[in-house]
């Protein structure tokens, strides 16, 4: 979700428990998540999200998680669309030969994505990008719940305004952490998507997500705290 600077953006992760125990038998792979408060500067942004999969490189890591709107935070709508780019921008070409220098698989939570239909709709998406540790694309699944919400007094958004939702689910994707089910953030509030990456194999639900402090403390901590453990 996007939303004005001061944003708190992260990523939740729901683990198989049976999963963990088993890997306690043999090494464990080693993932790290990055924090990160955006702006609608793409280049100082991406000086910070490239420091943090560096230093997660250098301790071991396998998969370097990122949030919702990593590549950026506009100031509004029409800055969102302006500063979009395609899979295949200077943007995502630069992730692509950061996770080949690492040798990371990259999770890049929600990245502003321009797809062919742009002329004609003037639309983007809310794209998961999943990079392997050569660089290549190994999968992009675009966010079917957009989040519209209103908070009498304190926020409005609506994403739909300026985004198209996706229409499909992505598999779950091997990696050396487990199998990974792609989503993002208010795709939480419906099981249905859980409940059909799990059935597919996920093993790993990821959640990367961007809140602004109203909606976070209204929405996202209550969803989260209202969950139960992961069995």
């Amino acid at each position: 979700m996007y939303g004005p600077r001061g944003q708190s953006e992260g990523v939740l992760l729901a683990v198989r428990s049976h999963q963990a125990m088993a890997a306690s038998l043999g090494p464990k792979p080693l993932v790290a998540v990055g924090q990160v408060t955006s702006t609608p500067d793409k280049e100082q942004n991406f000086s910070g999200c490239a420091a943090l999969v560096r230093a997660a490189a250098r301790r071991g890591a396998c998969l370097v998680f990122l949030p919702e709107g990593f590549d950026y935070i506009g100031r509004d709508s029409a800055q969102t669309l302006s500063l979009a780019e395609s899979l295949d921008g200077d943007l995502m070409v630069r992730y692509s030969t950061l996770a080949r220098d690492c040798g990371v698989w990259l999770s890049l939570g929600g990245f502003h994505e321009r797809r062919a239909d742009w002329p004609s709709t003037q639309r983007i998406y809310n794209c998961h990008v999943l990079l392997d540790p050569t660089g290549r694309l190994a999968a992009a699944y675009r966010k079917t719940h957009l989040c519209d919400v209103e908070l009498e007094g304190r926020v409005t958004m609506k994403e739909s305004s300026f985004t198209n939702p996706g229409t499909e689910i992505v598999p779950p994707i091997s990696t050396p952490a487990g199998m990974l089910g792609l989503s993002i953030c208010y795709d939480l509030r419906f099981p249905e998507i859980s409940l059909a990456l799990r059935h597919a194999g996920a093993e790993i639900l990821t959640y990367p997500s961007a809140f602004t402090f109203p909606t976070g403390s209204a929405h996202w901590e209550v969803s989260v705290n209202c969950n139960p453990t992961p069995q």
